[in-house]
């Protein structure tokens, strides 16, 4: 392929991905509402504009297999079968060969026949497997099956159809005889040529399409089966279509110019009669932007917020108002190009609910488990490397909520329960964070399995006392699993170390809690972007620090009692709730003595929440995250590094791991005490 054809196969990849995500979505809302005839056509649209695509880009065998899927498809359009739980099986079957034609595998071919012929002796029962053949060529490898003419008037109807393409038709790679073929599928087809409009060889441009054609068919086809065929090549076109019937004596001739709709619709005049009428942009258009396009401009951006800072520190230096006046507009602007930048980038999740809800529908049938997939929050968007990143660890999470949680319909009889169990998967947003929770309704976990396990492996001794939430997160720890047996979905003891692995990447927690007998849930905390936060800036013996501003429930000054101590947690009293403080000048082992009066910022998690004790407070500001190093990585309590307006750098505190840290160190008091 040329550097074009390539870019072109490449953006066709993606556009047929998303069709399949929405074949594959509405295939399974199908099962669940079988008599959904809108939901029928959608999916019948979206195989179509994915054939027109593939036919479009040279996809031809993936073209021609969507043909054939779409032709038995079509008996359910028309009423000649009915949706089953076989049916929808097999769908997803051949929704799965397209994706391996995407990826131009090799040796589909005889998956594309079977599944084909599953198909038609699903909806025909003793239907015999149609001949070869092919338009083209006599070649036995590529055959089709026409259609059922359409049932939409009578037999002694003869649709004539009359047709010019846009002279740029073929350069941008429509194909005539792919539609020449779509219109034989609808019955017995005569065609002609029509080359009254080809000029003189010496005016003659071999790349324009200038031949036109006259079609007529042995059947009434309705405006929305001639619609379906000339789609994608609708705007640019002549048509005229006649109708002929045996029992009048005049044709009833609709004739329709480009860029008129079937059903014709009244429209002021063009300027030029001659020049087809171009779409406006419209509120919903979209454009396709590859994703470095965006990321590079979130670096900009990112650059941009940095030198805003420094604009605005020079500002103040000077006290010069003009300056500080101009610096507030940038400080506005940069404010909303980031906000816009940022909104560029986010991503609804629900699409990426798709691929789980054929992954339930797979692993309840493999595990006969039956179960009901409930999803919420799908309009809640994540940054687009959030959702990239984020779709393993829900993979496995959801395959162990089935495999783990889930009880067999005879236990759950046993225990009381329908024997269908529910598995939720919701997303909602909570102030700067979005939480992604999985719930199930099954057996919970075994608090008492999961510590004998965990002493087996070393993970702990039988001394240990920990609480049962403390026990419970063991299943995290690298190679832990209770199951005894191997099987293909679990027992290797690989997956939810992977998961917190993950999501600690994307700068997010989980929380996990279980109710034996009632079920699990697991809650992922997640930021809204990687790239940009709101910040609090702090000085701690000299240095400066960030704590992210979402983190933050409060500041108060630190009483005087409490000036003086150790490195050890102490306790304020906050409105008669005791909050455990850490001393990040003890911490960061940062020598000298501390300002008479000390701050407390308290900061909160998944975990808790917890005083870190400061020196100063300097303000609020944009903090532009910057990934530390390998070399960094054992440096727990920093998430990464921002640059400040004067040029230095700020570590960026992680307000997780000191909650953490300040949850173990009140543990170890506690249980100091009580020895």
């Amino acid at each position: 392929m040329s550097g074009f054809d390539d870019i072109g196969a490449e953006i066709f990849r993606e556009e047929a991905s998303e069709l399949l995500q929405s074949i594959e979505k509405g295939l399974m809302d199908l099962e669940a509402a079988p008599g959904d005839v809108e939901l029928i056509n959608s999916i019948f649209r979206s195989m179509h504009t994915l054939k027109g695509s593939g036919a479009m880009f040279g996809f031809t065998e993936l073209s021609q297999f969507v043909h054939e899927f779409e032709t038995a498809f079509d008996d359910l359009r028309n009423g000649r079968a009915t949706v089953s739980n076989d049916l929808i099986g097999l769908s997803l079957q051949a929704c799965d060969q397209i994706g391996k034609l995407l990826d131009a595998a090799e040796g589909t071919e005889a998956d594309n026949r079977r599944i084909l012929a599953d198909l038609r002796a699903l909806m025909r029962p003793g239907s015999a497997t149609p001949e070869p053949a092919n338009s083209d060529n006599e070649d036995d490898d590529d055959w089709d099956a026409k259609p059922a003419a359409p049932a939409t008037g009578s037999d002694d109807c003869t649709t004539v159809i009359r047709f010019w393409l846009g002279k740029d038709a073929l350069r941008l790679g429509s194909n005539p005889s792919l539609l020449l073929d779509e219109l034989r599928g609808y019955g017995d087809t005569t065609v002609r040529v029509l080359d009254d409009r080809i000029p003189t060889l010496g005016d003659l441009d071999p790349t324009d399409c200038l031949a036109g054609w006259e079609v007529e068919i042995a059947a009434n086809l309705s405006d929305n089966d001639i619609d379906m065929v000339f789609m994608f090549v609708r705007d640019e076109m002549e048509l005229t279509v006649e109708r002929r019937f045996a029992t009048e004596p005049e044709p009833v001739a609709q004739t329709q110019a480009a860029p008129t709709p079937a059903a014709p619709v009244a429209k002021p005049a063009a300027p030029q009669a001659a020049t087809p009428a171009k779409a406006q942009p419209g509120a919903g258009e979209t454009m396709r932007v590859a994703t470095e396009r965006l990321d590079e401009l979130m670096d900009r951006v990112g650059e941009l917020v940095i030198a805003e800072a420094r604009l605005q520190s020079l500002a103040e230096a000077t006290k010069d108002a003009s300056m500080m006046s101009v610096a507030e507009d940038i400080q506005r602007l940069v404010a909303g190009l980031r906000d816009a930048t940022m909104s560029m980038r986010m991503v609804p999740i629900d699409s990426i609910l798709g691929r789980f809800r054929r992954l339930m529908r797979d692993l309840s049938s493999s595990l006969n488990k039956p179960l009901d997939f409930v999803t919420t929050g799908e309009d809640t968007e994540l940054d687009k490397t959030v959702i990239e990143l984020l779709a393993d660890p829900l993979v496995h999470i959801l395959r162990n909520s089935v495999d783990h949680g889930l009880e067999t319909p005879e236990d759950r009889r046993a225990a009381g329960k329908p024997e269908t169990g529910t598995i939720e998967l919701g997303a909602r947003y909570s102030g700067a964070e979005v939480l992604i929770t999985v719930r199930d309704d099954g057996r919970g976990l075994n608090a008492e399995k999961i510590r004998e396990k965990a002493i087996s492996k070393g993970l702990m001794s039988e001394k240990d006392e920990l609480s049962n939430s403390e026990i419970y997160r063991m299943i995290f720890k690298p190679g832990f699993s209770t199951v005894d047996k191997v099987t293909e979905l679990s027992g290797r003891g690989v997956g939810m170390d992977v998961v917190l692995r993950t999501i600690a990447s994307l700068r997010g927690e989980i929380d996990l809690d279980s109710e034996p007998g009632h079920g699990t849930t697991l809650t992922l905390r997640l930021p809204l972007t990687l790239a940009i936060i709101d910040g609090m800036l702090i000085d701690v013996g000299g240095e400066r620090y960030t704590i992210p501003l979402a983190a933050v429930e409060e500041c108060v000054e630190l009483p005087t009692l409490h000036t003086v101590g150790n490195g050890g947690s102490s306790y304020l009293n906050i409105r008669g709730e005791l909050v455990p403080f850490l001393r990040l000048r003890h911490l960061f082992e940062i020598d000298g003595t501390p300002p008479e009066f000390q701050k407390v910022v308290v900061v909160s998690s998944a975990g808790g929440r917890i005083g870190l004790v400061v020196d100063r407070i300097i303000g609020n500001y944009q903090t532009v995250i910057k990934q530390l190093s390998q070399f960094h990585a054992e440096l727990k309590f920093f998430s990464g590094a921002t640059i400040l307006g004067d040029g230095t750098v700020a570590l960026i505190l992680d307000a997780t791991q000191l909650v953490v840290l300040g949850r173990d160190t009140e543990l170890r008091a506690r249980r100091g005490v009580a020895a």
